[in-house]
């Protein structure tokens, strides 16, 4: 966690190196979070056409398939929950982070004009 007593002792370099390894972190996280969306949704589309081609085929004949399918694509859905709800916290870990530098280093403040 960042004390903001050692903020205020920091060169103004060692606290822009911190901004920019809070934001890559940052990215890093949307980066999982947008494939936690991916591999959440993959289920929902294979299940899509597995109805829209339902009359193809009778599910009780294809019981065999449709199983392990169907555990497969709950693994996934569990994976990408997961994925997504550790993403949002640890953006909300970055943005916090962030926050404080921001409001509390005189030099960012002034750099990106922020108000309190």
């Amino acid at each position: 966690m960042i004390d903001l007593k050692e903020i205020e002792q920091k060169p103004v370099k060692h606290i822009i190196n911190e901004m920019q390894l809070i934001l890559a972190e940052k990215r890093t996280s949307l980066s999982v979070l947008r494939t936690g969306i991916t591999v959440l949704l993959l289920p929902l589309s294979v299940m899509t056409v597995l109805l829209a081609t339902s009359r193809y085929y009778d599910i009780e004949t294809a019981l065999q398939i449709a199983i392990p399918l169907a555990l497969f694509c709950f693994g996934l859905f569990i994976l990408g929950i997961y994925l997504i709800t550790r993403s949002v916290m640890r953006i909300r870990k970055y943005d916090h982070s962030a926050h404080m530098l921001l409001h509390n280093s005189e030099y960012l403040s002034k750099l990106l004009d922020i108000r309190e």
